[in-house]
C-alpha cells in the first residue's frame, strides 16, 4: 500500500509538469521591453511611442487580409500597453525589431489573436515550440470557422494545379497536396507533387537544412506518398517552387496515398 501511494505521488509529479508544459503560453524567455502602441503601419507592423517599429514575428499576412488585418489591429491594439518578447533585439535591414507582442491583461500574443481572427497565418519558421503551437491552434480555429482570409475561395492552393500556384509568385502561400516522389539531386531534395517534375509544383530542401528536417522525422522516406500542407514563398524555376527552410513549414494532413490519388 505504501509503495502504491509513493508511486502515485511520483506519477503525479511527472504528469502535472508535462500537462502544464503542453499548455504553456507563448512567452519567449527574453523580454525586449515594454511600451505603448502609437500607430499601426500595416497588418504586421507597429510603431511604439518610443519610436521603435515592431514587426510581428512568426506570422505572414495573406494579400486578401492586408486591409482588414490593419483595421483589426487599430481596433484591438492601438494605444494599448504591450510587452515585447523574443530572442534577438537586432533590427532588420529596414530598422524594424522583430518580436512577439503581448497586450497587458491578455493571455495570448497579438500574433495569435490576429491569426484567430483569420487575418494572419503561421510562418512555420518559429523555433519556440510553445509559440509555434499557439499560432497553429489559432490558425486552425480560424480555418474551421472560415474567418477572415479563410473565407476566400481556394485560399489554400492544390499541389496538383501548378498553373494556379504560379499566380502567387512572390507571395506567401499555403499549398495542400500529395508528394508523388521525393528525390535528391545534387545538394537539394525535391518533393514533387506532379509527374511532370520540371513543370509541376515542388518543394525544395537544401542539404544544409536536411539534418533539421531529419530530426523532426521529415525525410524522403517519410514524405513520399504523404499528403501534406506546405507554406512558404512561391518562386518559379520551371514550375512553381517553395523552398522549405524550417520543418514547421511542412505539416502532415493525412495518411499515405497512392500516386494516382494525388495526381487527380
Amino acid at each position: 500500500m505504501i509503495r502504491r501511494r509513493a508511486f502515485l505521488i511520483l506519477l503525479t509529479t511527472w504528469i502535472v509538469p508535462l500537462t502544464a508544459n503542453a499548455q504553456a503560453a507563448c512567452e519567449p524567455p527574453t523580454v525586449l521591453g515594454e511600451s505603448k502602441i502609437a500607430a499601426i503601419l500595416d497588418a504586421r507592423t507597429l510603431r511604439l511611442v518610443d519610436g521603435r517599429e515592431i514587426r510581428l514575428t512568426g506570422i505572414e499576412i495573406p494579400k486578401s487580409a492586408e486591409a482588414d488585418g490593419a483595421t483589426w489591429l487599430r481596433d484591438h491594439a492601438l494605444d494599448r500597453t504591450v510587452t515585447l518578447r523574443g530572442t534577438d533585439e537586432t533590427p532588420d535591414r529596414y530598422g524594424r525589431q522583430h518580436a512577439f507582442v503581448l497586450i497587458a491583461g491578455k493571455p495570448d500574443t497579438l500574433q495569435s489573436a490576429l491569426a484567430d481572427a483569420g487575418f494572419a497565418v503561421a510562418s512555420g519558421t518559429v523555433r519556440d515550440e510553445s509559440c509555434a503551437r499557439e499560432l497553429r491552434s489559432a490558425e486552425s480555429r480560424a480555418e474551421k470557422s472560415k474567418r477572415g482570409a479563410w473565407a476566400t475561395p481556394n485560399f489554400i492552393e492544390s499541389g496538383s494545379n501548378p498553373s494556379s500556384i504560379l499566380k502567387h509568385i512572390g507571395r506567401f502561400t499555403l499549398v495542400d497536396g500529395t508528394i508523388l516522389s521525393a528525390r535528391q539531386a545534387g545538394s537539394t531534395l525535391y518533393l514533387n507533387f506532379g509527374r511532370r517534375r520540371i513543370q509541376g509544383f515542388a518543394v525544395t530542401i537544401s542539404r544544409r537544412m536536411m539534418p533539421a528536417f531529419a530530426a523532426a522525422g521529415i525525410n524522403a522516406a517519410t514524405l513520399e506518398g504523404r499528403r501534406i500542407r506546405v507554406r512558404g514563398w512561391i518562386e518559379r524555376h520551371g514550375g512553381p517552387r517553395i523552398e522549405a527552410r524550417a520543418p514547421g513549414q511542412i505539416e502532415f494532413i493525412g495518411g499515405k496515398e497512392t500516386a494516382a490519388a494525388g495526381d487527380k
